[in-house]
């Protein structure tokens, strides 16, 4: 049965109400009284004009009333060997599941749950008192209906503090399970770097079982002066998901943030990453790719706000799309009056392997000083014939030559991932996806 956009949202306000005290209940009341007036965007919204949301549409999505039992072999190909590793199951907290052993001093790793109730503490402060300083502050609950769900309904979350160097990497484990009905899952993130920090952390999101369900995640980073780091996000769920999500970014005086984006998976995605230069001398570095095909729609939207002087940006964003599949790519930049000394550069290469294919892509500049170095560009091709002629004379199939070469472009991204048993995993996936595998 198809609902309307109107039918559809009105379900999942039907969520189930989560319990809360203090700071984080009125949070939740603000974002419910927001969700309430709003509605899904359309294709009035110029944000949303490429992204035909009515296969969401198709389904009334129920809240999660219980939490599936997995154990380590459920989930053996996803782990990353040796990381801190916090894994949650339909938007809930697996402890069991979970190993924090490599985590050391002036590194908190855990649920947030946990450190609502004051049980992650560092330097005298409680923990519900350090997640309050942060959580809710970045993420736009009040302009931004899917974050407003997420803001009202989550059931738990990663809370990742950093106040030194760490070595491995920390990995945030969202999976999702079958479900009789439909189901919504509020997966939630919160990482905070303290001055002079570096780590890596991997947002992953993935899918047991070709099930309906609607994934609603946001994320929120806070990197404050001197503090590095990358942030790479895959989703990899499978092909009857829903997946949407929103990152916001807050960089301190010379920091680094890199990101790197990886979509694979869903019927339909879209993430949404907002960064903001909050010191002088900060640097951004964002990456990403999606590779669909079918009948997969993909978009990605990015805006990165140079607030103050001397920031740098670098983006490089592919999308890869075949069969009937949609791939949207929308980047901003704003340079705004007091940011001088900008040094901004993005660029959107897009493959397409079909004729029924398509991808829409708008890399865009808005700048508001003199004093800056900006430019972008874009290109959308097929896969280039004289490398196509060249492989095939050095006898590899004409289906061979393209799937190296589809590979190679796909590599440029995936080859950047601070993560080896990582960047394997996801080379082999995409090896299957390219060679047939996605359909």
């Amino acid at each position: 049965m198809t609902l309307t956009r109107e039918q559809c949202f009105e379900q999942l306000l039907l969520g189930k109400a989560v319990k809360s005290e203090g700071w984080l209940e009125q949070i939740r009341l603000e974002a419910l009284e927001h969700a309430e007036a709003m509605n899904f965007p359309s294709a009035r919204h110029d944000d949303w004009r490429f992204t035909d949301l009515s296969p969401l549409f198709l389904h009334g999505f129920h809240p999660v009333d219980s939490f599936a039992r997995l154990t380590l072999s459920d989930i053996e190909k996803f782990l990353i060997p040796g990381a801190i590793r916090l894994v949650f199951i339909d938007g809930c907290y697996a402890a069991e599941l979970s190993d924090l052993t490599q985590a050391g001093s002036g590194i908190t790793v855990a649920s947030l749950v946990e450190c609502f109730g004051g049980g992650c503490s560092r330097d005298g402060r409680s923990g519900d008192h350090l997640v309050e300083e942060n959580f809710g502050r970045h993420a736009p609950y009040k302009q931004d209906a899917f974050v407003a769900l997420n803001t009202n309904f989550f059931e738990d979350g990663a809370w990742v503090s950093v106040a030194s160097e760490l070595a491995e990497p920390i990995h945030l484990l969202h999976v999702a399970t079958r479900r009789e009905v439909p189901s919504a899952i509020y997966p939630r993130c919160m990482v905070v770097m303290e001055s002079s920090s570096r780590a890596t952390v991997v947002e992953d999101y993935v899918g047991l079982d070709d099930g309906i369900y609607f994934s609603n995640a946001v994320t929120e980073v806070v990197l404050k002066e001197h503090a590095q780091l990358q942030h790479v996000r895959v989703q990899r769920e499978e092909k009857n998901a829903f997946h949407v999500g929103h990152c916001s970014v807050e960089s301190g005086r010379d920091s680094v943030y890199s990101a790197i984006s990886v979509a694979l998976g869903a019927r339909l995605s879209r993430h949404t990453l907002h960064v903001t230069q909050q010191g002088e001398g900060a640097e951004m570095h964002l990456d990403g790719l999606a590779l669909i095909a079918g009948r997969q729609i993909a978009d990605t939207h990015t805006r990165i706000d140079h607030a103050v002087p001397r920031g740098k940006s670098v983006q490089l964003h592919k999308c890869i799309a075949d069969g009937s599949a949609h791939a949207i790519f929308s980047g901003k930049i704003m340079v705004h009056a007091g940011a001088v000394g900008t040094d901004s550069v993005q660029s959107s290469r897009n493959l397409l392997l079909s004729d029924k294919a398509r991808i829409d892509t708008q890399p865009q500049l808005e700048i508001f000083n003199d004093d800056v170095s900006c430019k972008h560009g874009a290109t959308v091709g097929q896969i280039d014939a004289d490398a196509l002629f060249f492989l095939k004379s050095r006898g590899f199939s004409e289906e061979r030559a393209r799937n190296l070469l589809t590979h190679a472009f796909a590599a440029e991204i995936i080859d950047k991932i601070p993560v080896p048993s990582l960047v394997e995993s996801l080379g082999r996936a995409i090896l299957e996806r390219i060679s047939g595998a996605c359909t």
